[in-house]
Protein backbone atom coordinates (compact mmCIF):
# COMPACT_ATOMS: atom_id res chain seq x y z
CA UNK A 1 0.00 0.00 0.00
CA UNK A 2 2.78 2.40 1.05
CA UNK A 3 4.53 2.21 -2.79
CA UNK A 4 1.00 2.62 -4.28
CA UNK A 5 0.91 5.92 -2.11
CA UNK A 6 4.25 7.27 -3.03
CA UNK A 7 3.60 6.17 -7.05
CA UNK A 8 0.27 8.23 -6.07
CA UNK A 9 2.18 11.25 -4.45
CA UNK A 10 4.54 11.50 -7.30
CA UNK A 11 2.13 11.62 -9.55
CA UNK A 12 0.25 14.32 -7.85
CA UNK A 13 3.14 16.14 -7.70
CA UNK A 14 3.74 15.63 -11.58
CA UNK A 15 0.67 16.77 -11.86
CA UNK A 16 1.26 20.01 -10.41
CA UNK A 17 4.34 20.85 -12.39
CA UNK A 18 1.71 21.52 -15.04
CA UNK A 19 0.65 24.69 -13.46
CA UNK A 20 4.37 26.04 -11.82
CA UNK A 21 7.18 24.15 -13.27
CA UNK A 22 9.56 24.66 -10.11
CA UNK A 23 7.34 25.36 -7.37
CA UNK A 24 6.20 21.97 -6.64
CA UNK A 25 10.19 20.88 -6.56
CA UNK A 26 10.87 23.91 -4.66
CA UNK A 27 8.47 22.59 -1.78
CA UNK A 28 9.38 19.16 -2.15
CA UNK A 29 13.38 21.05 -1.31
CA UNK A 30 11.87 22.77 1.74
CA UNK A 31 10.52 19.77 3.23
CA UNK A 32 13.49 17.75 2.76
CA UNK A 33 15.45 20.78 3.69
CA UNK A 34 13.64 20.85 6.78
CA UNK A 35 13.66 16.84 7.30
CA UNK A 36 10.06 16.93 6.99
CA UNK A 37 10.41 14.40 4.00
CA UNK A 38 12.66 11.75 3.21
CA UNK A 39 13.26 11.08 -0.33
CA UNK A 40 14.03 7.80 -2.15
CA UNK A 41 18.18 7.21 -2.14
CA UNK A 42 19.98 9.50 -4.66
CA UNK A 43 17.17 12.10 -4.47
CA UNK A 44 17.84 13.84 -1.78
CA UNK A 45 19.99 16.63 -3.38
CA UNK A 46 16.52 18.10 -4.11
CA UNK A 47 16.52 19.17 -0.27
CA UNK A 48 20.21 20.98 -0.56
CA UNK A 49 20.61 24.41 -0.14
CA UNK A 50 22.03 24.94 -3.90
CA UNK A 51 18.69 23.42 -4.91
CA UNK A 52 16.57 25.03 -3.15
CA UNK A 53 18.23 28.58 -4.45
CA UNK A 54 18.10 27.79 -7.60
CA UNK A 55 14.04 26.38 -7.81
CA UNK A 56 13.44 29.77 -5.54
CA UNK A 57 14.87 31.47 -8.79
CA UNK A 58 12.90 29.42 -11.08
CA UNK A 59 10.05 30.01 -9.33
CA UNK A 60 9.96 33.42 -8.97
CA UNK A 61 11.26 33.91 -12.38
CA UNK A 62 8.19 31.44 -13.83
CA UNK A 63 5.76 33.10 -11.61
CA UNK A 64 6.91 36.92 -12.64
CA UNK A 65 6.59 35.62 -16.95
CA UNK A 66 3.59 34.23 -16.40
CA UNK A 67 1.73 37.50 -15.47
CA UNK A 68 2.94 39.23 -18.76
CA UNK A 69 0.03 37.56 -21.32
CA UNK A 70 1.77 37.36 -24.61
CA UNK A 71 5.55 35.96 -22.88
CA UNK A 72 3.56 33.64 -20.42
CA UNK A 73 1.67 31.75 -22.92
CA UNK A 74 4.78 31.39 -24.88
CA UNK A 75 7.33 30.12 -22.21
CA UNK A 76 4.34 27.68 -21.42
CA UNK A 77 4.41 26.55 -25.13
CA UNK A 78 8.48 26.40 -24.94
CA UNK A 79 8.33 24.70 -21.15
CA UNK A 80 6.78 21.35 -21.92
CA UNK A 81 9.58 19.09 -22.21
CA UNK A 82 11.36 21.04 -18.80
CA UNK A 83 7.63 20.17 -16.88
CA UNK A 84 7.98 16.30 -18.25
CA UNK A 85 11.49 16.31 -16.92
CA UNK A 86 10.13 17.79 -13.85
CA UNK A 87 7.63 15.32 -13.58
CA UNK A 88 9.78 12.42 -14.42
CA UNK A 89 12.33 13.66 -11.51
CA UNK A 90 9.82 14.05 -9.08
CA UNK A 91 7.72 10.87 -9.82
CA UNK A 92 11.10 8.81 -9.05
CA UNK A 93 11.87 10.64 -6.42
CA UNK A 94 9.26 8.89 -4.30
CA UNK A 95 9.46 5.77 -5.46
CA UNK A 96 12.64 3.58 -4.72
CA UNK A 97 11.59 0.48 -3.66
CA UNK A 98 11.00 -1.57 -7.00
CA UNK A 99 13.35 -2.72 -9.41
CA UNK A 100 15.08 0.04 -11.61
CA UNK A 101 13.35 -0.44 -14.58
CA UNK A 102 9.66 -0.38 -12.83
CA UNK A 103 10.43 2.55 -11.11
CA UNK A 104 11.65 4.56 -14.46
CA UNK A 105 9.15 2.95 -16.33
CA UNK A 106 6.75 4.55 -13.86
CA UNK A 107 8.60 7.72 -13.62
CA UNK A 108 8.71 8.27 -17.51
CA UNK A 109 5.34 6.94 -18.46
CA UNK A 110 3.54 8.31 -15.98
CA UNK A 111 5.11 11.17 -14.09
CA UNK A 112 6.42 12.62 -17.25
CA UNK A 113 2.80 11.65 -19.06
CA UNK A 114 1.01 13.12 -16.61
CA UNK A 115 3.08 16.76 -15.92
CA UNK A 116 2.91 17.02 -20.01
CA UNK A 117 -0.97 16.18 -19.99
CA UNK A 118 -1.23 18.64 -17.31
CA UNK A 119 1.30 21.40 -18.88
CA UNK A 120 -0.38 21.12 -22.12
CA UNK A 121 -4.46 21.72 -20.39
CA UNK A 122 -2.94 24.32 -18.60
CA UNK A 123 -1.07 26.11 -21.59
CA UNK A 124 -4.57 25.16 -23.62
CA UNK A 125 -6.40 27.00 -20.62
CA UNK A 126 -3.98 29.85 -20.42
CA UNK A 127 -4.19 30.63 -24.55
CA UNK A 128 -8.18 30.97 -24.35
CA UNK A 129 -8.04 33.16 -20.80
CA UNK A 130 -5.54 35.58 -23.08
CA UNK A 131 -8.56 36.09 -25.01
CA UNK A 132 -11.18 36.70 -22.46
CA UNK A 133 -9.00 38.91 -20.91
CA UNK A 134 -8.51 36.29 -17.53
CA UNK A 135 -4.51 35.60 -17.86
CA UNK A 136 -4.11 37.83 -14.41
CA UNK A 137 -7.15 35.21 -12.63
CA UNK A 138 -5.48 31.87 -14.05
CA UNK A 139 -2.18 32.41 -13.55
CA UNK A 140 -3.08 33.86 -9.66
CA UNK A 141 -5.28 30.17 -10.06
CA UNK A 142 -1.78 28.42 -11.11
CA UNK A 143 0.34 29.92 -8.57
CA UNK A 144 -2.05 29.20 -5.51
CA UNK A 145 -2.33 25.03 -6.93
CA UNK A 146 0.87 24.65 -7.93
CA UNK A 147 1.94 25.99 -4.33
CA UNK A 148 -1.03 24.50 -2.18
CA UNK A 149 -1.57 21.27 -3.40
CA UNK A 150 2.08 19.92 -2.64
CA UNK A 151 1.97 21.09 0.91
CA UNK A 152 -0.96 19.59 1.46
CA UNK A 153 -0.14 16.68 0.09
CA UNK A 154 2.67 16.05 2.15
CA UNK A 155 0.54 16.75 5.42
CA UNK A 156 -2.07 14.64 4.54
CA UNK A 157 -1.00 12.11 1.58
CA UNK A 158 -4.14 10.19 0.67
CA UNK A 159 -4.93 13.88 -1.12
CA UNK A 160 -2.25 13.04 -3.78
CA UNK A 161 -5.62 10.41 -4.84
CA UNK A 162 -8.17 12.87 -4.77
CA UNK A 163 -5.96 15.23 -6.57
CA UNK A 164 -5.29 13.02 -9.44
CA UNK A 165 -8.95 12.06 -9.82
CA UNK A 166 -9.67 15.57 -9.70
CA UNK A 167 -7.33 16.27 -12.61
CA UNK A 168 -8.46 13.89 -14.78
CA UNK A 169 -11.98 14.83 -14.70
CA UNK A 170 -10.98 18.21 -15.22
CA UNK A 171 -8.72 17.11 -18.38
CA UNK A 172 -11.83 14.93 -19.57
CA UNK A 173 -14.50 17.93 -19.43
CA UNK A 174 -11.96 20.22 -20.95
CA UNK A 175 -10.97 17.36 -23.78
CA UNK A 176 -15.08 17.16 -24.24
CA UNK A 177 -15.95 20.95 -24.57
CA UNK A 178 -12.92 21.90 -26.30
CA UNK A 179 -11.28 19.63 -28.36
CA UNK A 180 -13.29 16.79 -29.05
CA UNK A 181 -15.46 17.42 -31.86
CA UNK A 182 -18.48 14.10 -32.68
CA UNK A 183 -18.46 13.66 -36.55
CA UNK A 184 -21.76 14.76 -38.42
CA UNK A 185 -23.21 12.60 -40.83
Amino acid sequence: MDTILAICIGLALSATVGFRIFTPLLITGIFVHVDWLTLSEGFSWIGSTPAIVAFAAATLFEIAVNYIPAVGSFMKMISTPIAALAGILLTASFIGDMSPFLEWSIAIIGGGGVATVSHATITAVKGVSETALLSPAVSAAEDATATLVPILIFIVPFLAVLFLIGMAYMIFKLYRRFLYKPKTV
